[in-house]
């Protein structure tokens, strides 16, 4: 469970999150009209698209600088990248980020910095202080979401100059992924304070993480209640997100919303092994079921890594 003096979910009192206004407030309008999917695949494309090799060397390096990118962590030299989308979805040298405790130690899925966090109430959890949004909503599934009242939720928030690959918190078997279609609001301070029910608007892929040291569900392939939720959130201008094991991928033209239930296909993953990226950056949001696991929450804006200790699994 969340440690104490976790935020409470709160829906409107003094602390509620501020309103947008000026040119935030504009912007937000602005966002209401223009065709946010769409202009992010444009952006995918764009940032695919290969240059001759002295301009994407430049480009590459331009961004870098511009987005704080360190460059001693890549794994590749910059000449290997053949466009910018290659070089967001790069690799780490090894041991660059170290994988911290032992088998029962939940790590962070990415780099980034933490959003809101604490306990499920009342099926609801915290997109920004003072604004709350329902578990049930993000998945897309009343029957699921109603096993984890009372677990723990994280947000965490990956920036351009992130590593943009994500990776289990635990060690474990994928059983279950649902793709839930949507639009594209950025997950920047406009979109969390300016729209209601942020992360169950936009496009996701929810993962049900089945993790080794619980006892697994009665039903082969079916999310048991001991499941971690991984939900990976696109937002504007992220190409797309794309699972590593499978070919779904989100932002699609005309994809509808689907469940994919692995069976003995599922696959198993060590702690800390990479299970997808993001095409530019974006959000996790991640569930744990009540009585398993604790997670230390920290406060919004704290930077975390890849490997960083989080929590802790109890084992039965």
């Amino acid at each position: 469970m969340a440690e104490p003096g976790a935020p409470e979910i709160r829906s409107s009192d003094s602390d509620s999150a501020n309103p947008l206004r000026g040119v935030r407030r504009a912007l937000l309008v602005l966002l209401h009209l223009l065709p946010k999917n769409a202009m992010s695949r444009w952006m995918g494309r764009f940032a695919a698209y290969p240059l001759p090799g002295g301009l994407q060397r430049a480009e590459i390096r331009i961004f870098a600088r511009i987005a704080g990118v360190d460059l001693t962590e890549i794994r590749d030299e910059i000449d290997a990248f053949a466009s910018l989308q290659e070089f967001f979805t790069r690799a780490l040298r090894p041991g660059t980020r170290p994988i911290e405790g032992d088998e029962t130690c939940l790590v962070s899925p990415c780099d980034g910095a933490w959003g809101e966090s604490g306990r499920i109430e009342s099926g609801t959890m915290l997109q920004v202080k003072g604004r709350g949004y329902r578990v049930a909503e993000l998945l897309r599934d009343e029957e699921s979401a109603a096993a984890y009242e009372g677990g723990c939720y994280a947000t965490f928030y990956l920036s351009p100059r992130d590593y943009h690959r994500f990776h289990t918190p635990i060690a474990g078997r994928i059983t279950r992924l649902d793709y839930r279609p949507g639009t594209l609001w950025p997950v920047n301070s406009i979109g969390l304070q300016g729209i209601d029910g942020l992360f169950a608007r936009n496009e996701r892929i929810c993962a049900y993480l089945q993790p080794e040291f619980v006892a697994s569900p009665s039903d082969e392939g079916e999310a048991g209640e001991t499941a971690i939720v991984l939900v990976a959130v696109g937002a504007t201008m992220v190409g797309s997100v794309r699972i590593a094991f499978d070919e779904l991928c989100t932002n699609v033209p005309g994809a509808t919303a689907l469940r994919r239930d692995l069976g003995e296909r599922a696959p198993s993953f060590a702690r800390g092994e990479e299970w997808g990226h993001f095409e530019f950056g974006s959000t996790i949001v991640m569930l744990t079921p009540p009585g398993e696991i604790e997670i230390d929450s920290q406060p919004p804006g704290t930077p975390l890594r890849l490997g960083q200790s989080i929590g802790r699994i109890r084992l039965r």
